[in-house]
């Protein structure tokens, strides 16, 4: 009989043996189905810090130059320690942590503490206000807040009966995480933990209504992972930078569980304020060989020269929103390698990307990664088609990557999860199309795709056109009311540093989208602004839409339409 290590590291093998060869693993790749599993008793310890110990696990670059570096085994026992201290303080199996920190060694000591104890991680960002915090600290109904010092006044009137720990400085009234140092660094669990057993509860970005609470089990998030470590093309003794803040599940797919499935080394760049030759700098310093960035941070690096810069670099990836072609040709042309787009959400892991070695097709996020089965389903009449939102198949079996479900403060969000999971999907609430070849192009969000004209109008199509003008920084489509039309495609655009707004580029803006473009899907409204964004840093379409609703007949200063320039 196989142990739970044993089954885990031979789907992870089968899979880095397979690294370029898709139709291999996507026909024989199987999910390990585990009774039992703690990715950080039974992985991290067992395995990285065992025949990786020395092999440096994090490494943690600050803006002021300071490099540190914390080993497989360093992190094994500090984890241990902070793991008892926390069972000495009443955490124990199934309490829910509240973590609040920022790109800090103790972040992910906590992360594997947590995890060893059996109770469940509720990661959260530091710009969250005391009105989030309060409701974090009710919904789910946490026994345990570990913070940032500066940020425990936000928590000055956050009732509810709960052990409160600051790293760094102390603080009156809260205890210092500074005296795990003292516990024993070896750990003993207090029983297996059941691989449904939960693990993390993550509250969504709330971009249309209060954040939902999404459940992830400890293989959903440990072994669903597979399927990032897969897309991101990582292997053993790798150095992978992801440009992503703690609290959010990218920072967890790309910062924790990817990187140290595959043995890699964990890199963080912990500025203050992004500088696109600061990052240029560290990747090619710290010798990163993966590099994962969102679309907005591949925006700002392009504007710079990269070619410049010589590169360890081997796998590059986006995630978050779509890429455009345009940034990824620059990047090609500036150091010869393609960045892979791959498609997940909070409540997955990666369903579907661009994995090493394969074609890619300009503006298609790939295709689906082994372990999942997409369908594009018509949201009127369910069936499947070549264009639809993209449903992961959960029947016979579920994808292990996919979330638990959707939870209250008080048990299963039952009405939410009936509707996620209808006809034996699970339904991501984003469209897509897919070609002969079985590549899929994204549309958008099934709330931010309009009609023009009774033509269907994908804001991303029209955005990907915006940004190839080299005025453009990023731009948000969204529609805007029309007598005739009922609506047309209004821009909101931010420009590039050095650009300045005006009548004559608001023209050439217009003139270059109506040169590329059909005329039915041409912008014809556009606005120079900054985007507005949630927190983790997504345009918020539905606050453009919601403007556009509510606008006066007076035009804003900074709106130009295409009959102002006949």
């Amino acid at each position: 009989m196989t142990s739970p290590t044993e089954e885990f590291r031979r789907s992870r093998d089968f899979l880095l043996s397979t690294r370029t060869d898709y139709a291999t693993a996507y026909q024989q790749f199987e999910w390990p189905r585990l009774e039992h599993f703690n990715f950080a008793l039974d992985w991290f310890d067992a395995v990285l810090a065992v025949e990786q110990g020395d092999q440096a696990g994090l490494r943690i670059i600050e803006d002021d130059g300071t490099d540190n570096s914390y080993s497989f085994a360093e992190l094994s026992r500090r984890s241990n320690q902070v793991a008892n201290w926390l069972r000495s303080l009443g955490v124990i199996r199934g309490t829910r942590v509240l973590v609040v920190l920022g790109n800090q060694v103790e972040l992910w000591e906590t992360t594997l503490a947590v995890m060893k104890l059996g109770a469940v991680l509720i990661p959260a960002t530091t710009l969250l206000t005391p009105a989030d915090m309060a409701d974090r600290v009710a919904r789910a109904n946490a026994g345990a807040v570990i913070i940032r010092p500066e940020l425990a006044p936000r928590f000055d009137d956050v009732s509810g009966s709960y052990v409160r720990i600051v790293t760094g400085t102390a603080v009156p009234g809260w205890l210092s995480y500074a005296d795990s140092s003292s516990s024993a660094e070896t750990f003993h669990p207090d029983a297996p933990t059941l691989g449904d057993d939960p693990l993390l509860i993550y509250f969504t970005s709330g971009t249309t209504a209060l954040p939902k609470l999404v459940e992830h089990t400890h293989t959903s998030y440990p072994v669903g992972h597979l399927s990032t470590m897969y897309w991101i093309g990582l292997q053993p003794g790798d150095v992978h930078l992801n440009v992503s803040s703690p609290g959010w599940a990218k920072h967890a797919w790309s910062c924790v569980f990817a990187p140290w499935i595959a043995g890699a080394t964990t890199c963080l760049f912990n500025y203050q304020r992004f500088d696109a030759r600061a990052m240029l700098d560290v990747l090619r310093d710290a010798k990163v060989t993966t590099f994962c960035a969102p679309p907005t941070v591949w925006r700002m690096l392009i504007q710079q020269d990269m070619s410049a810069w010589t590169t360890s670099l081997r796998e590059l990836v986006g995630a978050g929103e779509p890429l455009n072609a345009e940034v990824i040709d620059r990047v090609r042309d500036a150091w010869g390698l393609t960045i892979r787009d791959g498609f997940g959400q909070t409540e997955t892991t990666v369903q579907v990307g661009n994995s090493p070695g394969q074609k890619v097709i300009a503006g298609s996020m790939g295709r689906p990664i082994p372990g999942y089965r997409i369908d594009l389903v018509d949201p009127g009449s369910d069936a499947v088609e070549s264009e639809g939102e993209i449903c992961v198949r959960c029947e016979p079996e579920k994808p292990v990557g996919v979330m638990a479900g959707y939870r209250t403060a008080n048990g299963p969000d039952v009405e939410r999860n009936e509707l996620a999971f209808a006809g034996g999907r699970y339904h991501t609430g984003d469209l897509a199309r897919r070609d002969a070849e079985g590549y899929i192009t994204y549309v958008g969000r099934t709330d931010d795709v309009f009609k023009s004209s009774d033509y269907r109008i994908s804001p991303f199509e029209l955005e990907s056109v915006l940004i190839e003008h080299p005025a453009v920084a990023e731009a948000a489509v969204v529609p805007a009311s029309d007598e005739l039309r009922l609506a047309i495609p209004k821009a909101y655009i931010t420009l590039v540093a050095g650009q300045t707004p005006s009548k004559e580029l608001a023209g050439d803006i217009l003139r270059h989208c109506r040169e590329r473009l059909a005329g039915y899907k041409r912008v014809r409204r556009l606005e120079f602004g900054d985007l507005p964004k949630t927190i983790s840093g997504k345009i918020r379409r539905v606050e453009l839409r919601g403007a556009e609703n509510t606008k006066s007949l007076t035009r804003n200063p900074m709106e130009y339409r295409e009959e102002d320039f006949e």
